[in-house]
């Protein structure tokens, strides 16, 4: 398998809108198979429960999330996150060597993400969680 991994437009779109508008927080990207490229699932502007319940039980994703939060001081922040899921449900089938060379072409790509995130329970995003990783 080839670890070269391409977005697709629509896929370089969202993030661009994303970055750009901030009318989304969320872009849910899907690799597909054999080209090898990202693709769109989910370009929305979830709540943090939203989020939750946009991922697969059984397959691994890559999301690209600006997180809303009140810094100590109070002042509003928004943090984007990169974010492996590779739940400990997958019946694995080689899609985590694919996702795992997107992950690390995105984190070329993004280069206004400063914080980066592997996975397997979704316990392991908690709003709380998440914030003490950004602050």
């Amino acid at each position: 398998m080839s670890s070269r991994v391409s977005l697709s437009e629509g896929a370089s779109e969202a993030l661009r809108h994303m970055k750009e508008t901030r009318e989304i927080n969320t872009v849910v990207l899907r690799r597909t198979e054999p080209e090898n490229a990202l693709v769109v699932e989910v370009e929305a502007n979830l709540t943090h429960e939203e989020l939750i319940q946009a991922l697969p039980v059984e397959e691994p994703r890559l999301i690209v999330h600006e997180l809303s939060f009140a810094s100590r001081e109070g002042a509003r922040r928004h943090e984007r996150l990169l974010i492996l899921w590779q739940p400990s449900a997958a019946d694995g089938g080689g899609q985590e060597a694919g996702y795992a060379a997107a992950y690390a072409s995105l984190k070329d790509f993004l280069d206004d993400v400063r914080v980066y995130l592997t996975a397997e329970h979704t316990d392991q995003l908690e709003y709380r969680k998440l914030v003490a990783l950004v602050s």
